[in-house]
Parts: C-alpha cells; structure tokens; sequence
C-alpha cells in the first residue's frame, strides 16, 4: 500500500471515528434495556422456575474470556455445554447438525444457544436435531444476528430476521414459536456513492435477534429429513479462535 493510500485509509479512520461519537447522541438505551437481552432474561427464568430442569448449551466454550454458561443458572445441576471443538467449559465434543448422535433422545428440558446459528452450515438440521434430544413441553433458545460483520471465517454462513424463527420452529419441525424479537438496533452508512444506496442510513436494522420456541412434538422423520453433514460438502472446519469466537 502506498503513502497515499495509507493517508487516505487513515483519514477514513478519524472521520468514521468521529461520527460515531457526534452519533453516540442516538444511543438512546443501555444495552441490558434492549428486547434482544430481555428476551434471554425471561428464559433464563423459565429455567430457574423449573424442577431440576436439565440443561444444554450449544457452543459453551471459552473463546472470548466470558464466564462459565452455568454461572447464568445457579443452583441448576443439570447442566451440559457442547461444542465442536474442546476446551475450557466443554462437557461433550459435537457438531450441533448431529447432537441427536452425542445424546440420548428427549435428554434435555431447555437447550439454548447464542451467537452460534450464524455458523451453522444447516441451521434446519440443528433444528431436527434439538428437537431429539428436547422432551416434549421443553424450550429452545437461540440468539443470532440480522446484521453483524463477518466473523469466524469461513464458517459464517448466515444472519437471520424476525421471520427466521418460524423456518426454522414449526409445526413441520415439531415446534411452536412461543416469543421471538429483533434488538439492538442499529443504522448503515454507505461507502459507495451508489443511487441504490444512498438512503440506507434511513432505515433501523438490528444487530440481535432472539427467539424461544417450545417443543410440541417429535418432528415426522418421514417426511422431514436432512442426511447431510457438513463434512459431507467441504473440507473445512469451525476455526479455533485464540480468541473473540462468540461475537456477543
């Protein structure tokens, strides 16, 4: 890179910086205020107003110096935290397109997981396969993103809307949506001068979505089935981040 690109680059920076601050005026809520973290609230207390309740998460390892996901449920005993790869708070090594094979069937009563579907090279599959291992009457959440930067390449596949929820929990699947939100809103500013694009800045997108479904029954394996893995259609694997690897 030449000296004027790296002027150029550097002048883009303190612009981009300053705007953001003169724009911080319109953060207008904490983040802890938003529907996005109020919605993983409301079903961490479902969990902790349950009997002895049997809990897994899907992605717990450490890879961004976050606590144990237990610690989000004390007195839960119960508690698995899965991951496809080892490491510090993993109980089980396993990809989440075949939990069904990691699990007894119906061995969970609440299954949750944040910032993980995005990675998901068949998030219909980890679908079918949460849906096994749930007992019927048993709960699901999943925290993902509308929009959000690339992140853990190649293995970022995905950004879901509000819709998303109910592709994914449906009757089809064995599931009922009971809530789902979009949350921590944000705006676009485009860098190219592009008709198209010039009123982007107008519009509210949203970096978080969450949605709780319930399980209402085992899904038809007759007439719903995915036999493909990831290994089936590339080479590649979930990288091993030394850190930054759950992006909320």
């Amino acid at each position: 890179m030449d000296m004027r690109a790296r002027l150029r680059n550097f002048m883009d920076d303190a612009a981009l910086r300053i705007a953001n601050r003169l724009l911080g005026r319109l953060r207008r809520a904490k983040s802890g205020d938003d529907d996005y973290h109020r919605m993983f609230a409301r079903f961490r207390q479902m969990v902790l107003d349950s009997s002895s309740p049997a809990v897994l998460e899907i992605g717990s390892r450490n890879v961004s110096a976050a606590a144990d996901g237990r610690t989000r449920f004390p007195g839960v005993e119960d508690y698995t935290g899965v991951d496809i790869h080892p490491g510090q708070y993993v109980d089980v090594v396993a990809d989440a397109h075949q939990l069904s094979q990691a699990f007894p069937q119906k061995r969970f009563d609440f299954v949750y997981s944040i910032s993980v579907f995005e990675h998901l090279m068949f998030p219909w599959k980890a679908a079918m396969e949460i849906n096994s291992i749930l007992k019927t009457g048993g709960h699901v959440f999943v925290a993902t993103h509308p929009t959000w930067p690339p992140h853990e390449l190649p293995w970022d596949f995905w950004r879901f809307l509000h819709h998303s929820a109910h592709s994914l929990f449906n009757e089809v699947t064995g599931f009922e949506v009971v809530d789902v939100c979009e949350g921590l809103p944000a705006r676009v500013f485009s860098l190219v001068n592009d008709p198209s694009a010039r009123t982007l800045y107008q519009f509210q997108l949203h970096q978080g979505i969450a949605m709780i479904a319930r399980k209402t029954a085992d899904y038809d394996r007759n007439r719903l089935r995915w036999d493909l893995v990831p290994a089936d259609v590339t080479d590649t694997i979930y990288p091993r981040p030394s850190s930054g690897g759950h992006s909320t």
